[in-house]
């Protein structure tokens, strides 16, 4: 069976980022190791950079990095999270937690297809989906 990872690649804050998922979806940093902990030849500015972390959070699990020193990157815009809940409460506390500083596209609200849902793009310009399906 295949599997899609998501791999968020930050232009230098993925460290800052990471403790944010992890106080807005209760979730851990698996694994974090630095430019300056490979082999590679880096920067003495760069060294503390993220070269790879690994985050989880109940069903939710990505990677991400800071982005390598030499090759500049957009944050968001081509990447979307979504999220499936089956609770109202943890969904608005995820949404808000994580549209705290950034802009809400599409807030919460229930839809055609029979859910609440809403996105956000978060302060670190990722774009996040909510979605939670409603009992009739």
């Amino acid at each position: 069976m295949k599997a899609l990872s998501v791999y968020l690649t930050f232009p230098g804050n993925c460290e800052e980022a990471l403790h944010f998922y992890k106080n807005c979806l209760d979730g851990e940093i698996h694994s974090l190791q630095r430019f300056g902990d490979s082999p590679m030849e880096t920067a003495d500015a760069d060294k503390q950079r993220v070269m790879h972390a690994e985050f989880k959070a109940g069903g939710i699990a990505f990677m991400a990095s800071d982005s390598m020193p030499d090759h500049p990157t957009q944050p968001g815009s081509i990447v979307q999270l979504s999220i499936n809940l089956d609770d109202s409460r943890e969904q608005e506390q995820i949404f808000n937690s994580l549209a705290e500083g950034g802009t809400v596209t599409f807030p919460l609200q229930e839809t055609f297809w029979g859910a609440v849902f809403g996105m956000l793009i978060d302060k670190f310009g990722v774009h996040w989906m909510l979605n939670r399906n409603v009992q009739p």
